[in-house]
């Protein structure tokens, strides 16, 4: 399908997927919420993508939502019935990528401001990179409104203080790439025109790993982040045992012992 808010782009097992309402910030519209969750799908169903790239155009990632969409009530605007569906009935997820329940891994390149929802990407995403221009903030308070689960989000990459510290400012302080970095929010940063590229030079490397193994691991991490260490083992290996039955198990010892390079084939 084509899309109006943003653009998607599939090339070398690589999904972009672009923000594309520059002049709003790219805040997120319901529009855009829908057309990401169509994007998120369509790349999590492609054989030819094995990961995810996400970033924006112009001077922002994603300003968080658009507050001229927000009803007065505050709800979240949804096609369906009022809580006919249980999305409605989870925490509001927005533009958030499907990241408890997709496999492939997701790649967020901060491009700029990145505030409110947008922090949803940086809390989510699996590899979490910065333009040298990008700076952080949650405004919720500052409109009157509460920080949910973005705040909650931040309280379990970052240390408490930090993470209320920025919940409670507001829009009244922002974090610079360089602080960001510092504080393990992002793992790199990078000069701001060679951002996308550095992207997918990372990405790339991700794919040159088995694909399965990679989900794999992925899925061992997510998953077991809320679980107690043992438990989080025992589900760990479970993962490495479905994987270790596939070709792609066979293929890396075959061509490591050959002095070759393998030939994933993602089964």
């Amino acid at each position: 399908m084509g899309f109006d808010t943003i653009r998607y782009e599939v090339a070398d097992r690589i999904a972009t997927i672009i923000f594309d309402r520059p002049d709003q910030l790219n805040a997120l519209s319901p529009a855009m919420i829908g057309e990401l969750r169509q994007a998120y799908a369509d790349a999590e169903a492609d054989d030819d993508v094995w990961i995810l790239v996400v970033t924006g155009t112009g001077r922002a990632f994603c300003a968080g939502a658009d507050v001229g969409e927000i009803p007065d009530d505050g709800r979240v605007i949804y096609d369906e019935p009022y809580l006919s569906t249980y999305p409605q009935w989870e925490a509001p997820q927005e533009g958030t990528p499907p990241f408890r329940t997709m496999t492939k891994p997701v790649l967020a390149a901060i491009n700029g401001l990145c505030c409110g929802a947008g922090l949803d990407w940086v809390t989510t995403g699996d590899i979490v990179i910065a333009s040298d221009r990008a700076e952080f903030f949650d405004p919720h308070v500052s409109i009157g409104l509460v920080s949910g689960r973005e705040a909650v989000r931040l309280a379990r990459v970052l240390p408490t203080n930090i993470a209320m510290r920025i919940a409670l400012t507001g829009r009244h302080e922002r974090i610079s790439a360089q602080r960001a970095y510092d504080l393990g929010l992002v793992s790199e940063v990078v000069e701001h025109d060679r951002l996308l590229e550095r992207a997918h030079e990372i990405a790339a490397i991700v794919n040159r790993n088995a694909p399965l193994a990679v989900r794999g691991t992925r899925l061992a991490i997510r998953k077991s982040l809320d679980l107690p260490l043992h438990e989080a083992e025992i589900m760990a290996e479970a993962y490495r045992e479905r994987v270790v039955r596939t070709a792609d198990a066979k293929e890396g010892p075959q061509a490591f012992m050959e002095k070759r390079g393998p030939v994933w084939q993602c089964r």
